[in-house]
């Protein structure tokens, strides 16, 4: 794939528009990966003056924080800021809400201050200005509903901007009882994502998956690669056939646009 390293480009003498930052998820899980992959093919069709830091970028820090660990949250993060502001970076991409949230809110605290837009505001853009067209028909006769990550809903009031993208499908809508500011968390954040729940009756992510199959929805559109693991395993729990998946937006645009 056509992925140009932000350090190449600085040796040529070159300042890429736009960082694209991968994160842990889309670098190393199998399934982030794919969202990784879609994301990318459709700023190369766009024609988007990207790069990414490849193996200079680490972890946000996201992980540590949350699980209480102040102190490795902010030797991760100064590392990435010395790395980003030697390359004077200034706009940022990412498809991760984890990342999205910590580089945004928190980096500027400790000298990296950017501009920093979740993947679902950057697509939405490209839209507005024309550069990316999504084609009609490929969804024609199928319900879709949303799930809302917590780090982009509830933490930084990113709703409606997911929703404006997918009514651009020639698809059906529909809404979960428990959405936008009353949405329910796939079961990933605050550092769960990596340790097993705590003993209780249900795990929140087959809690959450029982609501999106009440919509009877043909696809569960998610714009976090958390919450797309989460929810693609609480969905094999549940459902036996390909009735419904659980795809992230740049998914859903990849296979809209057959990229």
């Amino acid at each position: 794939m056509k992925v140009k390293i932000f350090s190449d480009c600085v040796k040529e003498g070159k300042n890429p528009e736009i960082l694209f930052w991968v994160g842990c998820s889309g670098s190393f899980d199998e399934r982030a990966k794919k969202i990784t992959k879609a994301f990318v093919k459709i700023l190369n069709d766009a024609n988007i003056d990207f790069a990414i830091l490849g193996n200079e970028e680490s972890c946000s820090g996201d992980p540590a924080k949350r699980s209480g660990n102040e102190f490795l949250f902010q030797m991760q993060a100064i590392g990435n800021i010395e790395i980003m502001n030697s390359y004077n970076i200034k706009k940022i991409v990412t498809a991760c809400p984890h990342c999205f949230n910590t580089i945004k809110n928190e980096y500027p605290g400790l000298g990296g201050k950017y501009e920093v837009l979740h993947h679902t505001e950057f697509l939405k853009s490209l839209i507005e200005n024309g550069k990316l067209k999504i084609p009609n028909g490929s969804f024609k006769g199928k319900k879709i509903t949303y799930h809302d990550p917590c780090y982009l809903g509830r933490a930084n009031n990113i709703y409606e901007i997911p929703r404006d993208i997918l009514k651009k499908l020639d698809s059906e809508l529909v809404e979960m009882k428990s959405c936008k500011s009353k949405g329910l968390c796939c079961g990933a954040g605050g550092a769960q994502m990596f340790k097993e729940p705590e003993k209780g009756n249900e795990d929140v992510k087959d809690i959450r998956i029982k609501q999106a199959l009440e919509t009877n929805t043909d696809i569960i559109a998610a714009a976090c690669p958390f919450c797309n693991t989460m929810l693609s395993d609480g969905l094999k729990d549940k459902v036996s056939n390909d009735s419904t998946t659980v795809m992230d937006i740049s998914q859903i645009i990849e296979k809209a646009k057959g990229l």
